[in-house]
């Protein structure tokens, strides 16, 4: 058989021939060798290798005319950039293989055609650098790939113009900017058989959180037709998370779906036309999530095990960047590409910069929100992109520090990205080119906002803030913020055990690597109001309320979901289980719902169900709902959410807290209608605390520790009532103080009691985190457990640590008296 001088087989590639295929390529080949037996289907191709690229630039004499068109030019000029770049492309693009090289390649495609039993097989033509050891590789989009390319000349053409790829204006303007060689970078290219994702689904897939680099989850987008409209950032995709410990323990740990609205998609073009072109989604695919559950688990799985190969490949952890699709015609689904992700595996975690707004009259400044993107602020005068084609960049006044607005971003734009503060665009998710490229330059970017280019205009001052959870918020005018650093190296050790209040689920990963020992609330009410946003009685009697607009309303929420109890229980499951992935195995004491009658009374619906109630603070709140004939059902779904997040996707780390009860009769009745629902305390080890928040629950606690698991003192109502004013009432605000000496009778009280039936007392009001000297009170007093917010937990452990080290010393002193 005659030897092959320019191509080899994909399978025959590994890790080792990074230099002759590159990383792409590389990739593929190491996993088609070592991986395969898993089940994983990756599509065989074969490589023109890096030798045939130089060879091409030798055979056309390109060498010296590429050098003297670049050579001592300002490529941070964007003008001369354009003209550099369009000028080398076209030489590339005008040189002609050797008859060797041609015939070698020719062959190469008819082999792998006959081998899908194809005439002329659609391929993937995707190039794949050499340059690994560059500062930041994995820069996104550098080079091109082609798509649904057929018959011989076609391929050769799309060779060609992945050579010329190696000189789009961005990768000379990044080469450039570390001082690079252009020719110490060479090209492979990859022909790879296409997965008939046009009639299918397709898209990316991350081994951590992109956003905190959490690594126990695993993030897919994705979206119908071929995978380029999600990479690019052209449409806002369905997203999932799933959590990668207890997937191996085979549960079901989807933490998460939203919904994309998937407007275009990516298919094959007509034969004599272009390749690809796009259409319209129709409306029942965009109005239902692109993937099962079952198709969900299947492509974690297989990221678990790339992953896992590649971290012990390295001999370190090795999250990876993953694109995938699934075949429309036979169902299997695909990897088509595979890298390590070379943002958040290099970042130092015990280094954290928080940034934080200031301005308390902020909202009333809102202009749009999108997709948050890191977790920066930036500040800056809008330059709003809008129609303004690749071929016009250079004519661009983009000047450092503007905010960049536009529709949305591809590889062309990185050259003005890197002059921006901030990036904010109508289209993409978390995973699209724009979301990426931020994250890889550091800046914050907000996307998916549909209407940035109409609401933002050049020269307006805004602020972008990515810093308040999942929600990127755009404000007018410079808002003032504050960033401060912090070293979790620095922190002391203290005995008390410092655990969290965890109000937004989309923040939960962020803190997963702080020291503390678990959450010690999380509220339901803040993750109805988020991701359900409906009352839960109207949303399961709207249909007989004669209420279109709320129908309406309810029905394009649902959309995705089979019916308005699965919605409710999904969503409030999803809320729940990030929280408790992200603290796992450690508890997560979880309150069920505490709305008051006023607060349902303004959620969609919910003038139908609420009674106009005088004080509604000691009203219809809390236990007093949940067995009630009127509410009960909706208490329904919250515990069948509490069982679906510990029972299928296994995270028992789930405590259930029971608010405002006021008597253990009371107690008593929740727990038959939580048993009638599913959940029985005990049961598969379910604790259930009690919210210790009414004096009945201090005066009566040793009858109700027979009853729980723990007491969680709710400093803020137990003042309320102890002191008998309304903590909403303004006029009676100055008397209200947990650290009067009647509040902390009860606490003490309160923890004595349970120490001596031999339960557990912990706090989550707000007192601890406002108040050293009330955190002293609590140490002092044998507290099991303090939580505090996580912007409170730096100086609640200096301030304990204090405490402790003062009572060692008293006791010290003590002994030796």
């Amino acid at each position: 058989m005659k030897e092959k001088k320019f191509t080899m087989k994909l399978i025959d590639a590994s890790i080792s021939d990074i230099e002759l295929v590159g990383g792409k390529n590389a990739s593929l080949g190491e996993m088609m060798q070592n991986i395969s037996q898993f089940g994983i289907d990756i599509p065989d191709g074969f490589i023109i290798t890096s030798k045939a690229y130089y060879q091409f630039i030798a055979d056309n004499q390109l060498d010296r005319q590429i050098r003297d068109i670049i050579e001592d030019k300002d490529v941070t000029d964007l003008e001369v950039l354009l003209s550099c770049g369009s000028k080398i492309r076209t030489l590339i693009q005008n040189g002609r293989f050797s008859a060797t090289m041609e015939n070698e390649i020719a062959e190469a495609y008819k082999e792998l055609s006959i081998q899908y039993k194809d005439h002329f097989a659609d391929v993937a033509v995707r190039s794949s650098a050499t340059a690994e050891d560059l500062p930041d590789a994995s820069f996104a989009g550098q080079q091109d790939t082609y798509l649904n390319i057929r018959g011989e000349e076609n391929v050769l053409t799309a060779i060609k113009n992945c050579f010329a790829s190696l000189f789009t204006d961005r990768a000379i303007s990044y080469r450039q900017s570390f001082n690079y060689d252009h020719f110490n970078v060479g090209l492979s290219v990859c022909v790879q058989k296409m997965v008939r994702s046009d009639k299918g689904v397709s898209g990316v897939a991350f081994s951590l959180d992109t956003e905190s680099g959490f690594k126990d989850a695993v993030i897919i987008n994705g979206s119908y037709g071929l995978g380029e409209m999600v990479v690019q950032g052209s449409v806002n995709p369905d997203e999932f998370i799933v959590y990668k410990p207890l997937l191996k323990s085979g549960f079901r740990p989807i933490l998460e779906k939203k919904l994309g609205k998937k407007h275009k998609k990516m298919i094959y073009g007509n034969p004599g036309d272009a390749a690809v072109k796009i259409i319209d989604t129709p409306v029942d695919e965009s109005s239902r999530f692109c993937l099962s559950d079952d198709q969900v688990i299947q492509l974690s799985n297989w990221v678990i095990i790339i992953e896992s190969y590649y971290t012990k490949l390295k001999g370190k952890w090795c999250p990876m960047d993953i694109e995938w699709a699934v075949d429309g015609v036979s169902g299997r689904l695909f990897i088509v590409q595979a890298r390590p992700e070379t943002i958040h595996s290099r970042k130092q975690v015990n280094l954290l910069t928080e940034f934080r707004i200031n301005d308390p009259d902020r909202a009333g400044r809102i202009l749009l929100k999108g997709i948050a993107v890191g977790d920066k602020i930036a500040t800056g005068k809008v330059h709003n992109l809008s129609g303004i084609g690749k071929q016009n960049i250079h004519e661009i006044n983009f000047l450092p520090g503007d905010i960049m607005v536009t529709d949305m971003t591809d590889p062309d734009w990185e050259p003005v990205m890197k002059k921006a503060s901030a990036i904010i665009t109508n289209k993409g998710g978390r995973t699209c080119h724009a979301a990426i490229v931020a994250r890889e330059l550091g800046v914050p970017a907000i996307v998916g906002c549909e209407c940035a280019t109409t609401i933002l205009k050049t020269g307006d001052e805004i602020t972008a803030s990515c810093a308040e959870g999942d929600a990127g918020i755009v404000y007018s005018g410079i808002v003032a913020f504050t960033k401060r650093e912090h070293d979790l190296n620095d922190l002391p050790e203290i005995e008390t055990p410092l655990m969290m209040n965890i109000g937004s689920p989309e923040i939960a990963f962020s803190y997963a690597h702080y020291p503390g020992k678990g959450v010690g609330l999380a509220r339901e009410e803040f993750i109805i109001n988020n991701y359900i946003k409906i009352h839960p009685l109207a949303l399961l009697e709207h249909k007989n309320l004669n209420d279109a607009p709320l129908t309406a309303h309810i029905e394009e929420a649902m959309l995705g979901y089979d019916s308005e109890e699965a919605f409710f229980i999904e969503k409030l499951s999803y809320g729940i289980a990030k929280i408790a992935a992200a603290f796992y195995p450690n508890k997560v004491i979880v309150r069920f719902s505490d709305f008051k009658t006023n607060e349902y009374y303004n959620m969609p619906g919910g003038k139908y169900f609420e009674p106009n109630e005088e004080n509604p603070m000691i009203g219809w709140r809390g236990a007093s709902r949940y067995y009630s004939k009127v509410y009960k059902e909706a208490f329904g779904m919250e515990c069948k959410a509490i069982l679906k997040v510990r029972e299928m996707m296994g995270l028992d780390n789930v405590v259930v807290m029971i608010p405002f009860c006021r008597t253990v009769n009371e107690l008593l009745l929740v727990y038959e209608t939580m048993k009638e629902y599913g959940l029985k305390r005990g049961e598969n080890g379910l604790e259930v605390y009690l919210m210790a928040e009414v004096p009945s629950n201090v005066i009566l606690a040793e009858q109700f520790a027979d009853y729980v698991d723990g007491f969680s003192i709710g400093s803020n109502d137990l003042t309320q009532l102890v002191l008998g004013l309304d903590r909403d009432s303004s006029l009676v605000a100055g008397l209200y103080n947990e650290r009067n000496d009647a509040v902390k009778f009860m606490i003490s009280s309160l923890i004595k009691t349970a120490k001596k039936k031999g339960i557990k007392v912990g706090i989550c009001g707000q007192g601890p985190s406002d108040y050293s000297d009330f955190a002293q009170f609590l140490v002092e007093e044998g507290i099991d457990s303090i939580s505090v917010t996580p912007d409170s937990f730096f100086k609640t452990v200096i301030a304990i640590k204090k405490i402790e080290d003062e009572i060692e010393e008293a006791k010290r002193l003590c002994l030796s008296a």
